[in-house]
């Protein structure tokens, strides 16, 4: 686990999903969302995979496996919580390994990263207009505060990739508060319709606060999508 990239959890979930399914097929929203969840609630990489592989047997042996592939990363949920506490049990009483990350972006594909996401808050603000005036304040504060970390990427210094991504995930957390405080309640309410409808088929396979970080995860992913704003987090860079 020490050489795993920490940026590449979830294209290293997505890859393997796909792999595992014979098919390259686009991932769900739900399932982004998932593993959005996953990766809040601290899951290891290898816990992720090795669920992966356990649910794909346990749904082969099952009736239903026979000839139809298995749909979703929902239903691995059981397996990955289990190969998750197996881990911790594995990995009681260890040291912490090491998080330092080497540069795995260029500075140059920072910049554009960050120049890309400040164009798209501030296209945001200039289309509040007039109409929310604190609304589009807020965001060019936000767009502000990204070009702050310019001056991160300008400098000679070693770039601590796990900082950056810290002062990114605020500014995410930031703007998620203020997208909820500024959605209208006819917004929300569908938005919870749509999460309750995509999560409906696999409820019994989740548990509680599984599914709580779920919805929390799908609802900031349509809320962006709403409002034509990015996520900030350098798992979006690519």
């Amino acid at each position: 686990m020490e050489s795993w990239n920490y940026f590449n959890y979830f294209t290293e979930i997505e890859e393997y999903f796909w792999k595992k399914r014979g098919a390259h097929l686009l991932v769900s929203p739900l399932d982004w969302a998932l593993m959005e969840a996953w990766h809040q609630a601290g899951v290891p990489l290898e816990a992720v995979l090795k669920g992966i592989d356990r649910a794909f047997e346990s749904y082969a042996r099952s009736r239903r496996g026979a000839g139809k592939p298995l749909k979703s990363l929902a239903y691995c949920t059981d397996a990955v919580l289990e190969t998750t506490e197996e881990a911790k049990e594995s990995s009681a009483g260890r040291g912490a390994p090491s998080k330092a990350a080497p540069e795995t972006f260029s500075r140059e594909e920072l910049r554009r990263y960050l120049d890309r996401n400040m164009a798209a808050v501030r296209k945001a603000a200039d289309g509040a207009g007039e109409d929310r005036p604190e609304f589009a304040g807020r965001l060019r504060e936000i767009a502000e505060s990204l070009g702050g970390c310019q001056a991160l990427v300008d400098s000679p210094a070693l770039l601590d990739l796990e900082d950056f991504e810290r002062r990114l995930t605020v500014l995410d957390d930031k703007l998620h508060a203020l997208l909820l405080s500024t959605a209208s309640g006819d917004l929300m309410l569908r938005l919870k319709r749509e999460t309750d409808g995509q999560l409906a088929a696999y409820r019994r396979k989740m548990r509680a606060e599984q599914i709580s970080l779920v919805e929390k995860q799908y609802i900031q992913k349509r809320l962006l999508e709403e409002f034509g704003l990015p996520r900030f987090s350098l798992f979006y860079l690519s």
